[in-house]
């Protein structure tokens, strides 16, 4: 079972810097600059992070030269996809949800920089389940919140 209360405080920090940078530098640029104000954030709020981590999947323990790269992994178990997009979309959430699955990482954070109010959407994998589950999702500033 999962417990959502300790994850939603685990990645309470995490989201508050993402809150800080769409709020400095607003909606519609590319995401490139959101990825470098997040790393920028990041560092000031002490919070560990890598950027960029490439990683390989494995089928039946061997490992794969399909590669992967995820935009940051923060507390080695929360990954952070960062879009800036008209709209998210299936693809925006199979693409994190993969990546929770493949790494067998707890908490995935997407978020779409380019509207006038940053999407963030948060999810949290269950391992024995083998399913991922929407916490919730912040859209036009206002917050939707799952049944879980």
């Amino acid at each position: 079972m999962i417990d959502t209360i300790r994850l939603k405080e685990h990645i309470y920090d995490v989201v508050g810097a993402i809150h800080n940078v769409h709020k400095e530098l607003g909606p519609g640029l590319n995401e490139s600059c959101y990825q470098e104000g997040l790393q920028i954030e990041f560092t000031q709020k002490k919070i560990p992070f890598k950027r960029e981590i490439s990683f390989h999947p494995t089928y039946q323990g061997v490992k794969m030269d399909a590669t992967f790269r995820i935009d940051f992994l923060c507390k080695d178990d929360i990954i952070v996809e960062c879009k800036s997009v008209p709209k998210l979309i299936a693809d925006h959430r199979a693409q994190l949800f993969n990546y929770m699955r493949l790494l067998k990482l707890s908490c995935g954070i997407l978020i779409n920089f380019m509207p006038q109010y940053a999407e963030i959407e948060r999810y949290f994998y269950d391992d024995e389940r083998h399913l991922v589950v929407p916490v919730n999702r912040v859209v036009h500033g206002r917050r939707i919140e799952s049944n879980i």
